[in-house]
């Protein structure tokens, strides 16, 4: 069972579980089943027109995808930039078709909403915090999103701490700073908390992303009053993710 598998057997038991089902494929590295062999940019994927409309189809796992097309041309991307890539054709996908407790099809509407909504990103923002307090009447579904998408960013940061933070002009909300950020890595983990938030089902929820370095005064302060997330060490030193992977630059069908 994978995570995909997990989530889509939850998926009809709630709306926030349904959202956590769309999370997990933006999240997943896909199999996509290709007509011919990738060249240089270009992908070209086996459609396969329905009356409802044209799916291609992608696996969660090599081996699943080999169990359905033997030994077919294949691209791996991330789930989100193959959404990215079938709204802009309008395009549905059928996922672990035959091969899997999390067999779907995902017409092109639920696509282009998933598409949509992994868009709709964190905004720039400038506040000093004056006070700092301990977390309170957090929902259990964000804190578990948050664990589970931070769970995911290996690298990216130390540590993270979720706190209450009043602001200078007496605003108040929840921040989640992060320690000792990969530099660069900024708008990513931003991204990632945007999404934990956005597909936890928590409605008119609203929390704050910060960075500092651990050497800043504030770090001290967030580890007294914060909510600690550890985030996972990588095992070896950072490779160029392989062609598809990266959602800025998703590969042309």
């Amino acid at each position: 069972m994978t995570p995909l598998d997990h989530a889509h057997a939850d998926m009809d038991k709630s709306d926030e579980a349904r959202l956590r089902f769309y999370e997990r494929l933006a999240d997943a590295e896909l199999f996509l089943l290709l007509e011919t062999e990738p060249a240089d940019a270009q992908i070209s994927p086996k459609l396969f027109p329905l009356e409802d409309g044209t799916l291609v189809l992608a696996f969660d796992r090599e081996e699943r995808l080999a169990e359905f097309a033997g030994g077919a041309p294949y691209a791996a991307l991330s789930g989100r930039a193959l959404a990215q890539m079938l709204s802009d054709e309008g395009l549905g996908l059928g996922l672990n078709l035959e091969v899997a407790p999390s067999s779907i099809i995902l017409p092109g509407s639920a696509i282009t909403w998933l598409n949509n909504t992994l868009g709709h990103g964190p905004k720039d923002v400038e506040a000093k915090p004056e006070e700092l307090f301990s977390p309170t009447d957090i929902p259990e579904p964000l804190l578990t999103a948050l664990d589970t998408k931070l769970a995911l960013a290996t690298g990216l940061a130390r540590s993270a701490y979720l706190c209450a933070v009043r602001y200078e002009g007496g605003a108040q909300s929840h921040m989640l700073a992060f320690i000792n950020p990969l530099p660069g890595a900024e708008p990513a983990l931003a991204r990632a908390v945007n999404e934990a938030l956005v597909f936890s089902g928590v409605e008119a929820g609203a929390l704050d992303v910060a960075f500092f370095a651990a050497s800043n005064p504030m770090a001290a302060k967030l580890a007294k009053a914060g909510l600690r997330f550890d985030l996972p060490e990588p095992e070896k030193p950072n490779a160029p993710s392989a062609p598809g992977m990266d959602p800025e630059k998703p590969p042309r069908l």
